[in-house]
């Protein structure tokens, strides 16, 4: 008898989960909650939301599901996994105290310093004045600083000003105007490193983790890294950054530090590290840590993977990874986000797509904000897709991805012309 799954989430990164996932031969059915158009081709989609735990517990139960995962960051923060636990059920995804990892800048911040985990110089402020002096200690040198909120932004709650007007602005708006409400109540104002960002991903089980890879994303909408920040416009796997010396060093100061320490802390961490490094001139410094898969990222890694998908989580889940190997493909993928009109902005919906039966097989599409109606797909959000190609090296694979996206069409479609641009036109 083969497993159930339920996989809790919609966006694109939930339907890279799910596309590697209907590869198991261990697995009969995937449910997913509430899913998209793209994943209903491959799974059951189920109308409930990812914030309704009671509904989902419930499902789970009545399912006989083998293994929930959870997809997006919100319901780890508001304990689905402790709930699940608590009935005895499968569940892959860090606890709510663990999950602070992401939730708190404050509690990730303060658990690097007293672990010595690399990380930016920084202070904790409740109040404008302390929060304006330890501002302009930065800015009275000339310096950028950066100031994160403490919870929860939706990946707004950080600002890196480049003078004091900037900064008290940000202070002001967050602890002032409350912009943020309570992620805002707290926030954490830090040196602005200099270097190259990459996110390396692991599993871990608590205690052992299995290192997966690295990778890029692309978080400006327009090309050169410029415009206001989006959720991602695009990302690709095993960035040159990403050394085979950085990765030893980032798995001896970075991954292993922080499982021992979450375990000291009374929190265990089981789930996915996402560790947001910058590759600075001292080595790698952690600017955050994320608690569940990277949307873009995702829909690059996945690709990646040789070995099944599904006895990983599960095995983490249940606190199994000691010895455990997952096998990774040589090469690299790149990923590109269509996005809507006037995105991260207004933007107009319905749009109907066409194309998408011209791409080639081996091409993938991971829908993140998509609509079936009369049997045409339609645009249901900012980012609507991204589009994702295999290549024996990031510039075959950009090549690829790029004659694919020409295929593809909708009013007002936007996208970014230099994803993965960085890695091949690096200079040591």
């Amino acid at each position: 008898m083969g497993k159930k799954v339920l996989l809790i989430g919609q966006g694109g990164r939930e339907h890279a989960l799910v596309w590697k996932l209907a590869q198991s031969p261990e697995i009969d059915e995937i449910y997913a909650a509430p899913g998209n158009p793209g994943i209903a081709e491959l799974a059951a989609c189920v109308p409930i939301e990812v914030s309704d735990t009671q509904k989902l517990l419930d499902f789970a139960i009545q399912q006989n599901i083998d293994l929930t995962i959870v997809g997006p960051e919100v319901p780890l923060m508001a304990g689905i996994v402790d709930r699940f636990q608590a009935r005895n059920l499968c569940i892959f995804g860090p606890s709510a105290a663990a999950a602070r990892l992401e939730g708190s800048k404050v509690f990730a911040k303060n658990l690097f310093k007293k672990y010595g985990i690399p990380t930016a110089s920084y202070n904790v402020c409740d109040n404008l004045e302390d929060a304006y002096a330890c501002a302009r200690f930065f800015t009275d040198q000339g310096k950028a600083v950066v100031i994160k909120v403490d919870g929860l932004a939706a990946g707004k709650g950080v600002v890196v000003a480049q003078n004091w007007v900037e900064a008290s602005q940000a202070i002001d708006s967050m602890i002032k105007e409350l912009s943020f409400g309570k992620a805002g109540e707290k926030i954490v104002i830090e040196e602005c490193l200099v270097g190259e960002e990459v996110s390396f991903f692991a599993v871990s089980d608590g205690k052992d983790y299995v290192s997966l890879l690295a990778a890029q994303d692309h978080k400006r909408i327009f090309d050169n890294d410029e415009g206001p920040n989006t959720g991602g416009m695009g990302a690709y796997s095993n960035p040159p950054v990403y050394t085979r010396e950085l990765h030893k060093v980032v798995l001896d100061k970075v991954i292993e530090p922080v499982i021992k320490a979450m375990a000291a802390e009374g929190c265990p961490y089981q789930g996915v590290l996402y560790a947001g490094l910058m590759v600075t001139a001292e080595g790698p410094k952690v600017l955050e840590f994320n608690a569940r898969f990277g949307d873009p990222e995702t829909q690059v890694l996945m690709p990646m993977l040789k070995g099944d998908l599904f006895p990983l989580l599960e095995a983490a889940a249940q606190g199994n990874l000691k010895d455990y190997r997952m096998d990774i493909d040589t090469g690299s993928c790149v990923g590109v986000v269509l996005a809507s009109a006037g995105y991260p902005a207004a933007y107009e919906k319905g749009k109907v797509i066409t194309g998408l039966d011209k791409l080639e097989v081996d091409t993938l599409v991971f829908h993140a904000g998509t609509a079936r109606k009369d049997n045409l797909t339609l645009t249901d959000g900012g980012r609507v897709m991204a589009v994702v190609a295999r290549g024996q090296n990031i510039a075959q694979a950009i090549d690829k991805v790029y004659r694919e996206v020409a295929k593809v069409h909708f009013e007002g479609m936007h996208y970014r012309k230099d994803i993965a641009s960085k890695a091949v036109n690096r200079k040591e």
